[in-house]
């Protein structure tokens, strides 16, 4: 019984193919979104501080104006209306007239429309500024920042200074930039999910594909005939696009591997009818040597020792080369599917009979058995079940070494199975062995086998005889522990059939 390889797991963390190509899709999406974001914001920020300071242009000129008139010519104090505004200024405009470090005239105008009186640090900061008449931006703590712009008054030493706040242009970016964010957000958002929705409808046929090379992967390949007739659908296989390119030529790959598979069947045949032919064909000339030989012994005592030794052993040798022939015999039988003899098989006595065999043939073992309280039925053929017993038996008997304990177990399970174990505590099967060890000549290492001349067929048999009887076996070893698991199916007993193979067995699946 060949072992079958297990897929290993993806490794957590590791993304599909749908997933990337979706996050990709969000990802490139929300680049683009911030890029426009942070242009737009630019754009609009330079556009609106542009019409600020136009604004701020024309209301400086006025406040030029204004304190042009509003001081005497003579350089005397200005008059006492100083709560007089120019005309045309906006509301939250500050404006103020220095000569020196002196403030000679304050129209500055709060948001509310009223006067605003301006403070020492807001004077200090308003003297600040160049008297370039270039725009520039300075923070009031209270008010906020404003954009301001420094005159001289024409034929004094005046200078007027005046700015705009720039929390319209705040305010606008701000919203603009809300509004921008949400847009992109909802976006990015619809773009995610119908990228996901069209990224899954694109890759159906990848998944179409992807499925039918998973049912090629669930097809029992290593032995026996395999009728492999899988084929990707041919609307998967357009070679215009990638996933019909790669449907193509998993359809080609798989042409192949049927190809392959039948030749290797063929010659499978062809192998098994040389041995079942051969194995034949030698049980004649064996038998003939069988009897000579044992003709001979008798007149062992006329002949020299020497001679009677080598007869002897030519007598034991064809006798086991009688053995290796009648198991490929059997094995050839069973891998032509021919039905066995069946009957009622007490399986509780047939265990007893074998461990009780077991225990004659090696002494020095400890044999253990563990039957149940009610007779366990099964319905096969007794000789070769006694067969599978005595090889399982045998094989704990040869490798392992005198004192190691056999525990023969015989269980009903709860699905309708009877299921005989045999565990030993012995050395172990080597790991590397432990995938074939039913597989024909398989041989344990040295460490596990104290004696020579195992044909390596009696695992082989026996897998073969339970898979006859529909039932399965298993084996499973560590250092100290080695364990054979065969399960039968229990048959009910008001339905016979005559011959295994042309009936399977009813399951009693009352217990």
């Amino acid at each position: 019984m060949a072992a079958r390889t297990i897929p290993s797991r993806p490794r957590r963390g590791r993304l599909s193919l749908r997933a990337k190509l979706t996050g990709s899709v969000v990802v490139l999406l929300t680049v683009v979104c911030l890029i426009i974001g942070v242009v737009s914001e630019f754009a609009l920020d330079v556009f609106l501080t542009r019409q600020i300071d136009q604004q701020l242009s024309a209301a400086a000129n006025r406040s030029l104006v204004f304190a042009s008139n509003v001081r005497p010519p003579d350089g005397g104090p200005p008059p006492e209306s100083l709560g007089q505004h120019p005309l045309g200024q906006n509301v939250g405009t500050v404006s103020a007239t220095f000569s020196g470090r002196r403030l000679v005239h304050d129209d500055s105008i709060s948001e509310h429309g009223g006067r605003l009186e301006l403070s020492t640090d807001q004077q200090a900061l308003m003297l600040s500024v160049r008297t370039d008449g270039e725009p520039h931006t300075l923070s009031f703590d209270d008010l906020g920042e404003y954009r301001l712009m420094a005159l001289r008054v024409p034929g004094t030493s005046d200078v007027v200074v005046t700015g705009l706040p720039m929390k319209p242009i705040n305010d606008t970016l701000l919203t603009v930039g809300l509004i921008l964010f949400g847009v992109a957000a909802a976006g990015v958002l619809g773009a995610a999910v119908l990228g996901a929705f069209a990224v899954r409808r694109t890759l159906r046929p990848l998944d179409r594909v992807a499925a039918t090379a998973g049912r090629v992967s669930e097809l029992p390949l290593d032995r026996g005939q395999v009728a492999l007739s899988i084929r990707v659908p041919e609307g998967d296989t357009d070679p215009r696009t990638e996933v019909g390119q790669v449907g193509s030529a998993l359809n080609l790959m798989l042409g192949h591997v049927a190809q392959a598979l039948e030749a290797r069947h063929d010659s499978e045949i062809r192998a098994r009818q040389f041995v079942a032919d051969a194995s034949h064909e030698l049980r004649t000339p064996l038998a003939a040597i069988r009897g000579y030989a044992e003709l001979a012994a008798r007149g062992s005592a006329l002949v020299p020792p020497d001679v009677a030794h080598s007869m002897d052993r030519i007598q034991s040798e064809s006798v086991r080369m009688t053995a290796l022939v009648e198991d490929l015999l059997l094995l050839a039988r069973l891998d032509a599917g021919r039905p066995l003899d069946a009957r009622d098989v007490d399986l509780t006595r047939l265990v007893a009979d074998a461990v009780g065999d077991a225990r004659v043939a090696g002494p020095g073992h400890r044999w253990l058995l563990e039957l149940p309280p009610d007779p366990v039925l099964v319905f096969g053929d007794v000789q070769r079940l006694h067969q599978v017993l005595a090889n399982l038996l045998a094989n704990a008997r040869t490798h392992t070494p005198p004192g190691t304990t056999v525990v023969t177990a015989l269980a009903r399970s709860a699905d309708g199975h009877a299921v005989v174990t045999v565990t030993d505590d012995g050395p172990g099967i080597a790991p590397d062995l432990l995938p074939d060890v039913f597989e024909r000549f398989a041989r344990g290492d040295s460490s596990r086998s104290r004696h020579a001349g195992s044909t390596g067929l009696g695992m082989a048999i026996a897998s073969a005889v339970v898979v006859a009887h529909h039932g399965s076996i298993e084996a499973h070893s560590r250092p100290g522990r080695t364990e054979f698991a065969v399960r039968l199916p229990v048959a009910v007993p008001a339905q016979r059939v005559h011959r295994l193979g042309t009936t399977r067995p009813q399951l009693d699946t009352a217990s």
